[in-house]
């Protein structure tokens, strides 16, 4: 996301719900990851180098692991929110 959230005034209910929703985000990537180094893999034994096998996924992976990037630092500063209203 483009845009900064204010999750020092959002509800403990709602933090936790976030939590939950971007560890499955990042779960999700992960998975669609591996899927698509097995495709490249794949690919490569069966018909060698090409566009189709290689490439595009290695693209694909790219963004994902750039989003995925994105939504750690989220997780963490939703986690430090956290842990800073049950420490208070």
């Amino acid at each position: 996301m483009t845009n900064k959230m204010d999750y020092a005034q959002w509800t403990l209910e709602a933090l936790h719900a976030e939590e939950n929703k971007l560890k499955r985000q990042n779960l999700t990537g992960n998975i669609f990851i591996g899927f698509l180094a097995g495709v490249m893999i794949y690919g490569l034994v069966k018909n060698g180098f090409g566009l189709l096998y290689t490439a595009i996924p290695l693209l694909i992976i790219a963004v994902l692991a750039k989003s995925g990037q994105s939504i750690q630092a989220r997780l963490k500063v939703v986690r430090a929110e956290m842990a800073g209203r049950d420490g208070g």
